[in-house]
């Protein structure tokens, strides 16, 4: 695997207040990040610092350039794809796509239009007649044509339906296993991409609370599913969240043997959402 990114210690203060505070993470290929957090946690700083689009404390290395002072070689390998309204609305789609040839060296227009066939995009159309949901379709082909070594993916999906939603994140990772490409995903929609992650960053309040690979968390952490029964002596064991489901109760616990728990009830799947909550709540939410 080869490093693309490396933060140490980032930080980043506006108007006094500490908004990014001493964040590091690597980030090499074949990964996907899932960068994790409510809103106000800190996940856009986070990306703009990423992107060059401003200043920031402590060590950022991206493809080993600094992305503020070398915004136009991280560019080449980098892109972004957000809920915002980025691509200009009175451009066909045509114009749009001819426009990108010309100005990133590496954009493939014939490929662009390869991945537009697969959806109900026309060329002649202007990007403000497409729905929000065939706006993301185009900016994921743009990016695609252009052959990027990392996306970053800021709330993506926000206001798409289930049928936009799934058709994005399959183009998504059928491009991502193409090549050698690394992937973050900011949202707090944490369901939604569970699957997909390889690695999570966890920011509250511009704080890291949690971080490592879904491998790891998964063995840090076991689930149990008990009855009223058997409540008190599994409240005992400290779980770090608990939540009552009809007539059961979901406990999570950390660092917790999973044989303690099976003489109390159903040891089951472990989901990263609630991993992400106990983390919330355990910084004081």
């Amino acid at each position: 695997m080869e490093l693309l990114i490396k933060a140490d210690r980032l930080g980043k203060t506006h108007r006094r207040d500490e908004v990014l505070s001493s964040v590091s993470f690597e980030l090499s290929t074949g990964q996907v990040l899932g960068l994790l957090g409510h809103n106000g946690a800190g996940k856009s700083t986070l990306i703009k610092s990423i992107l060059g689009a401003q200043r920031f404390d402590g060590e950022l290395s991206v493809f080993g350039f600094h992305p503020d002072k070398d915004r136009v070689k991280v560019m080449r390998d980098l892109a972004c794809i957000s809920d915002v309204a980025v691509l200009p609305g009175w451009m066909k789609v045509e114009q749009l796509i001819k426009y990108m040839s010309g100005v990133h060296p590496s954009f493939d227009r014939q490929k662009a239009y390869r991945l537009l066939e697969e959806t109900d995009i026309r060329p002649g159309k202007c990007v403000h007649q497409l729905s929000k949901g065939m706006k993301m379709q185009l900016h994921l082909a743009l990016v695609m044509a252009t052959d990027v070594r990392v996306l970053i993916l800021d709330e993506p999906t926000l206001g798409l339906d289930l049928m936009y939603r799934e058709k994005f994140y399959q183009g998504l990772m059928s491009w991502f296993r193409k090549g050698e490409r690394a992937l973050i995903i900011a949202s707090h929609e944490v369901a939604e991409i569970e699957h997909m992650l390889t690695d999570i960053l966890v920011l509250k309040k511009g704080k890291t609370v949690l971080q490592g690979s879904i491998a790891e968390l998964k063995n840090r952490f076991s689930t149990l599913c008990t009855t009223s029964d058997n409540l008190n002596e599994a409240m005992a064991l400290k779980p770090v969240y608990h939540r009552a489901q009809n007539k059961d109760h979901i406990l999570l616990f950390e660092d917790v043997i999973e044989e303690q728990l099976h003489p109390l009830g159903q040891v089951v799947h472990t989901g990263l959402s609630d991993i992400f909550i106990a983390k919330q709540l355990e910084v004081g939410e």
